[in-house]
């Protein structure tokens, strides 16, 4: 008897349009064309004799039939997910390429270290040594280069994770705003509440970057928006130097300005009743874990890493 279950490529679309709502959102994950993937959802349903999809003048959604296959379906490809990972064990592919992108804030400031660690693990367990390709951008650059398929696995940070991905909460972080120590600011007496803030000209991160991303969402909580910055930075430690420098002052994020808080040269200035709380997140397309082999286990230093910091 003919098997009624599809085969990978069509229980992904069915779990893609579950995850995004849409054909074309699966059709993206799929890297095939929209109505490649109608088709092939059509011959899927043929064979399972089954109407999955709910296709309307608004766009297409999961019959209640369709929801339950995506369920079923999305615990199928984690398993196979396993699996092709198992194979790549025992193929000794464990050593393959991997491409990383991260925001700027993990990339410059966290990264390194958690590469030299997959390093030592890999020679110390005499296994061969991951090449790795790391583009260091904002995080919403980020997350399109891992839905495109750009990036085998992504670091971002921000308030809410990303739709159409899965995603690990790695550690929390929190934006402060620093100036230069001895500045006027430095030695105020009260803190700035956030209309002041509002007010306040910053040497910023462009837009799309995470941390830009929080201080816009922290203040419109209040139904405030950002002033004009007086100088936009492309990375943190630009932002960081500009500062040290005698510019503006700037949000940057505790964790990565620890040593310059501690020796003196950078000053915090408390922003009470302004919430900027975020979270440091390793993204991916596929599976409930990371991608098996060298992605999951840089995952895993990074997460180790951050909670013993």
């Amino acid at each position: 008897m003919p098997s009624r279950v599809p085969d990978v490529t069509g229980l992904r679309l069915i779990v893609g349009i579950a995850r995004h709502g849409s054909i074309a959102g699966a059709a993206r994950g799929a890297a095939i064309s929209q109505q490649a993937a109608s088709e092939r959802l059509r011959g899927i349903e043929a064979q399972m004799g089954l109407t999955l999809v709910h296709r309307g003048s608004r766009g297409s959604r999961l019959t209640p039939a369709g929801e339950v296959v995506a369920q079923w379906a999305a615990r199928l490809l984690d398993l196979t997910d396993e699996i092709d990972g198992a194979i790549d064990g025992l193929r000794g592919d464990r050593g393959r390429d991997l491409t990383v992108w991260s925001s700027m804030t993990i990339a410059e400031n966290l990264l390194p270290r958690w590469l030299v660690l997959l390093r030592e693990r890999q020679l110390a367990a005499a296994e061969p040594a991951t090449t790795v390709s790391l583009t260091a951008d904002n995080s919403g650059h980020v997350i399109e280069a891992v839905r495109s398929g750009a990036a085998h696995l992504g670091f971002v940070e921000g308030v809410e994770p990303p739709t159409g991905l899965r995603h690990l909460d790695l550690a929390r972080d929190e934006l402060v705003l620093v100036t230069a120590a001895g500045s006027p600011l430095s030695r105020r007496r009260t803190p700035l509440t956030p209309t002041d803030i509002s007010l306040l000209p910053l040497t910023s991160r462009e837009r799309g970057s995470g941390t830009r991303d929080v201080i816009e969402h922290a203040l419109a909580a209040h139904g405030l928006t950002m002033a004009d910055s007086v100088v936009e930075h492309t990375t943190a430690t630009a932002v960081r130097e500009a500062v040290l420098a005698g510019g503006s002052p700037a949000f940057l994020s505790r964790r990565a300005m620890a040593r310059e808080l501690a020796s003196g040269h950078l000053a915090v200035v408390p922003t009470p009743g302004l919430g900027l709380d975020r979270v440091f997140r390793a993204v991916w397309v596929g599976g409930r874990n990371p991608p098996a082999g060298p992605a999951r286990e840089l995952v895993g230093i990074a997460r180790t890493a951050l909670r013993g910091a």
